[in-house]
């Protein structure tokens, strides 16, 4: 223990592209302790501030890590604390695309009706955010315990355990309002597009 303290401290005062640098010729993991040490809480920081979850915020930091020290091998960085800032906030949003997609799949899928549209004309795009405003507004008006567990499963991505964890509802609840849930939100969006 007291050796890794040695060497973290040996870098102190070798700068952060310094670090980046070294590591990336050397691969030595105790560069990238330091690197993590130095940056860890930040990035967790920002993780947070867009996933909004603390699980999913530890998750992605160590995901943001991981792929990182692999990228610090194969690329040149210059400005490490900008380069590692917009690599987190990417992952992060990239994170955020797929929770909010995951819903609408799973209730399209779920009707057994796909709907497939070209969504690069702006016609289309307009379609879409209105889609998703239907949605949003679809959600809210389904019961307290029906939205809480939507949102938990399909925005959260949390499991039946841990919503029933977090709610206190039994496994059986949760798969309940759950079902209930998106067979009311399907109900409330065609209603919608008579």
């Amino acid at each position: 223990m007291s050796l890794n303290v040695e060497r973290h401290n040996a870098y102190g005062d070798r700068s952060d592209d310094d670090l980046a640098g070294l590591y990336r010729q050397t691969g030595d993991k105790e560069i990238a302790g330091a690197l993590y040490s130095r940056f860890g809480h930040l990035v967790l920081g920002l993780c947070f501030k867009y996933l909004r979850n603390r699980m999913d915020a530890e998750d992605a930091a160590m995901q943001i890590f991981t792929g990182l020290m692999d990228d610090l091998r194969r690329h040149e960085v210059r400005h490490f604390k900008s380069w590692l800032y917009v690599y987190s906030k990417n992952y992060c949003l990239m994170q955020l695309r797929k929770k909010q997609s995951r819903l609408k799949k799973e209730l399209e899928m779920n009707d057994e009706q796909v709907i497939v549209m070209d969504f690069s004309q702006d016609a289309h795009l307009n379609e879409r955010e209105q889609q998703v405003l239907l949605l949003e507004q679809a959600i809210e008006t389904l019961n307290d315990d029906q939205k809480k567990c939507i949102r938990l499963f399909y925005l959260e991505n949390l499991s039946y355990a841990k919503i029933s964890e977090w709610t206190g509802m039994t496994g059986n609840e949760v798969k309940s309002h759950i079902q209930n849930g998106k067979r009311n939100l399907r109900l409330k969006l065609e209603a919608g597009k008579r």
